[in-house]
């Protein structure tokens, strides 16, 4: 997979600053706020920061977190997991192998066959819609 870098002021740039601090600073959107939480058609989620496709809709589920929850990725090698001990927890953080890109948090709490809830922000994604036909 080919990495993306880019300058602290090329991402500034390119995303919005609400994606930006979600993107490269590792926060997180306000529960039941994304624009993908309630999206149930069908289509890819890309990295809103490099394109990269990370999940379908057809691993996507209502978790009822307030965040599009996925039960895997579309492909592994699309995602990197890292340890998270931020605010007084250990989690699993998501990142984008491209960029580099915090996208959310992995618990396995989700459903079978996984049993993985891949808890992702809204504004580190991109939906984009099968084409009928």
């Amino acid at each position: 997979m080919a990495k993306v870098e880019k300058t602290d002021e090329e991402w500034r740039e390119q995303l919005t600053p609400e994606q930006y601090q979600v993107l490269r600073h590792q926060a997180t959107e306000r529960p039941f706020s994304g624009k993908l939480v309630e999206n149930h058609d069908d289509g890819s989620y890309r990295c809103a920061g490099c394109g990269t496709m990370l999940f379908v809709s057809g691993t996507k589920f209502d978790s009822g977190s307030g965040w599009p929850s996925f039960t895997e990725p579309a492909n592994n090698e699309a995602v990197a997991l890292r340890s998270d001990h931020s605010h007084g927890t250990v989690r699993t953080e998501v990142v984008c192998k491209a960029c580099g890109g915090h996208l959310g948090h992995v618990f396995d709490d989700g459903p079978a066959p996984t049993h993985e809830r891949y808890c992702i922000n809204s504004l580190a994604l991109e939906f984009e819609p099968d084409q009928a036909g």
